[in-house]
């Protein structure tokens, strides 16, 4: 049997756990329950949930049992991990709304069949109906509160106004690994790095009160090189959510990552076997490229799936050094500030500005991946780069170099 630690260690994906020699036999001996936490604050993922659900992958391809946990209880009052404001608390039909949506969003990632099967619980089940006195009694009389407030999710807001609302979420988030203990036998928390304390929590809280083995395992944050979350675009966060963010941005966004990050994200956010990584990533010149855009297909193919993945490589292999033929490349005096209009007169892709208008109306114009709306939108609205495809109807597609 492979030992899943093995592999988590080898690829990157541990940061800190708890018994690690106790772990580690645990996961070369049994094929355990294990669980990953995910507040539906929004009806998408976003790519800092991905190294855990890839961790999550990584376990279930070794036999181990994956436990999808959703918050539609702890999401009504919201993390304050690595936040210095308070998280806007949402209803229960948008909660509803939310883990329905991420449901779907799972099964590209892990199988909902077979002896170890994931499943999918809600913790609202248990959470929205809990006795307050009870629960104080049963779970409350475990923590310390001169302890927890030395726990780092609870630092940045505890200068800023800590709210009860928020100091409750711990308690929630280790009542959450009891419940699953109890109810599947789990053994093992996974998250994020900033979620330390409250994953400790959880296996504390199953060690002191049922004086039974419970195991924490924590996966590095994905960061850029100046120690920045890595995810964010000119339009916000990257969805996995093709509406969101789509499936060519999303490949774009990885074909242009650092390249002193692409061996990571080889490593943390693909199934492409280590040795051809190593391979891969062993140029420091432009041979790098090759990387990347492996590195961008994988990805996009694992969220996306297999067709979305090859448009979007054709689309970026056509905008940027593709065939000529098929995709001309015509330099604009133009910046942002230009109205769309002009930049189809420009490209030569209208003979006039009334064309234009007509052509934006008809809604036979894109820029990139993005339809033209409005027609007396800027290039802005659409674009900050200073190179983009131009589609005008199915036909006409022309790489728009800025000067």
């Amino acid at each position: 049997m492979v030992n899943a630690f093995d592999i988590l260690k080898e690829r990157g994906y541990v940061g800190q756990t708890v018994y690690e020699e106790d772990l580690y036999k645990v996961l070369g001996s049994e094929k355990i329950p294990f669980y990953v936490g995910f507040d539906p604050t929004a009806d998408s993922l976003h790519i800092g949930h991905y190294i855990p659900i890839m961790a999550m992958a990584h376990m279930q391809k070794c036999g181990h049992k994956p436990i999808v946990l959703v918050g539609g209880g702890t999401g009504m009052i919201g993390d304050p991990s690595g936040r210095s404001d308070l998280r806007s608390m949402l209803t229960k039909e948008q909660v509803e709304h939310n883990v329905a949506s991420i449901k779907k969003q799972m099964e590209r990632f892990l199988s909902f069949e077979g002896e170890n099967a994931a499943v999918i619980v809600n913790n609202a089940d248990w959470l929205l109906g809990l006795n307050y006195i009870e629960f104080l009694r049963d779970v409350g009389v475990y923590f310390s509160v001169n302890k927890m407030l030395t726990a780092e999710c609870f630092k940045i807001r505890y200068e800023k106004g800590l709210t009860f609302l928020e100091f409750n979420y711990m308690l929630m988030q280790a009542y959450d690994f009891l419940m699953l203990y109890k109810k599947f036998g789990c053994l093992l928390e996974m998250g994020g790095n900033d979620q330390w304390s409250n994953i400790l929590a959880g296996a504390d809280l199953i060690r002191r009160k049922e004086r039974k083995d419970a195991f924490a395992i924590t996966c590095p944050l994905l960061l850029n090189s100046d120690g920045t979350k890595m995810g964010k675009t000119a339009k916000g966060a990257l969805w996995l959510s093709a509406e969101r963010t789509t499936p060519y941005e999303f490949y774009q966004y990885f074909r242009n990552v650092e390249d002193v990050k692409t061996e990571e994200c080889l490593r943390l956010l693909t199934f492409v076997p280590l040795d051809e990584i190593k391979e891969l990533t062993r140029y420091n010149d432009e041979r790098m490229n090759v990387a990347k855009e492996r590195l961008a297909y994988e990805v996009t193919k694992l969220v996306h799936g297999e067709e979305a993945a090859e448009k979007a490589r054709a689309q970026a292999r056509a905008a940027f050094g593709g065939n000529a033929e098929d995709m001309p490349a015509v330099n604009i005096n133009a910046d942002g500030n230009t109205p769309v209009t002009d930049i189809l007169v420009l490209a030569g892709a209208c003979t006039s500005k009334s064309e234009a208008r007509r052509l934006i109306e008809g809604g036979g114009v894109k820029i990139d991946e993005s339809k033209v709306s409005n027609v007396t939108d800027a290039l802005s609205a659409y674009t900050t780069a200073n190179e983009f495809v131009l589609h005008k109807g199915k036909k006409f597609h022309v790489r728009v170099i800025l000067g």
